[in-house]
């Protein structure tokens, strides 16, 4: 079996991180410095290899935290972050600084109508950026690598209009073509479009798919209702890499799922259903540099568990 560490490090203490605190988004640097965002003061936390906390920024800018997608350019690595509360969509240094904004879309559809973006990423090859509005209008919007909205995919003919479009992130194929990955909750589907927003394939998920993060042929998804997968970046199945089970920490009472689902769901901290070796609401996840995992959840008062990789 794998090793679970669990509270692998803990959100800075303040009264908004005793509120809220919950940890939605996760990235490992090149130096093995961890970055989680969290929705309390001070959203952006890095804490070193050792789960030692080494700064906490950001004032009361993200209080609305959502997704956070590493990229690197020119050998620097920068964060898109997304704010689900105000609408923002920032492209940030490591140390928080802003280098670009994007705008909400001058669409019909957002007059009137919500705008809460949920996630961000940068096609690695051009430059180019899409966004996952996955509480708003359920579209992802493309723009310019200058920040210039371009255009926006509602679906794919194959697998219909997006219900929830969470979580999105650029994969270079062993072609060395960017592969854009969507979730949609709702549908439990993640579907994989070409740099163009041209449909690929698909595959079923079992449950709430929230992001991705890739590691070789690997691809992690974590699933808020029912705990952590990692499977074939290629044919979206099942991997085995972190113990006899094809999934990671999946929720002992089987998912949860209605009439089943515990009232306050998912904001548990504190209580019997928040317990080592198994998740409550894995939302946001990704690999380190040998391939281990870091999971946050959606936990009043944030949880951050590593968890190695066998072997």
């Amino acid at each position: 079996m794998s090793t679970w560490i669990d509270n692998w490090a803990k959100i800075p203490e303040s009264p908004s991180g005793k509120e809220n605190g919950r940890t939605h988004g996760v990235c490992v640097c090149k130096n093995g410095n961890v970055i989680v965002f969290h929705q309390a003061e001070n959203a952006l936390v890095t804490y070193d290899a050792e789960g030692s906390l080494i700064s906490a920024v950001g004032g009361d800018r993200w209080l609305g935290a959502h997704g956070l997608t590493k990229i690197e350019e020119n050998g620097e690595e920068f964060l898109w972050l997304t704010d689900q509360n105000t609408g923002e969509i920032a492209k940030v240094t490591l140390a928080g600084e802003t280098v670009m904004t994007l705008a909400k879309p001058d669409l019909k559809v957002y007059n009137p109508g919500r705008y809460a973006p949920t996630w961000a990423a940068q096609n690695p090859l051009n430059g180019e950026i899409w966004t996952a509005d996955g509480y708003g209008a359920y579209q992802v919007h493309h723009y310019s690598a200058e920040g210039e909205y371009m255009d926006s995919l509602l679906g794919s003919a194959q697998e219909g209009a997006f219900r929830e479009p969470h979580g999105i992130n650029f994969r270079l194929n062993a072609a060395g073509e960017a592969e854009l990955f969507v979730t949609d909750r709702a549908k439990h589907l993640i579907q994989v479009f070409d740099g163009a927003g041209n449909f690929l394939r698909s595959g079923r998920s079992n449950h709430s798919p929230c992001c991705f993060d890739f590691y070789g042929d690997e691809v992690l998804v974590p699933e808020l209702f029912t705990g952590v997968n990692v499977l074939d970046a290629d044919s979206l199945e099942l991997k085995e890499e972190f113990g006899a089970s094809d999934r990671v920490g999946p929720n002992p009472d089987g998912g949860w799922w209605p009439p089943a689902v515990p009232e306050g769901w998912p904001n548990l901290a504190g209580t019997e259903h928040v317990r080592s070796g198994f998740f409550n609401s894995p939302h946001g996840g990704c690999f380190d540099a040998d391939g281990n995992l870091f999971v946050v959840e959606w936990i009043i008062g944030g949880r951050i568990t590593k968890i190695l990789r066998q072997g």
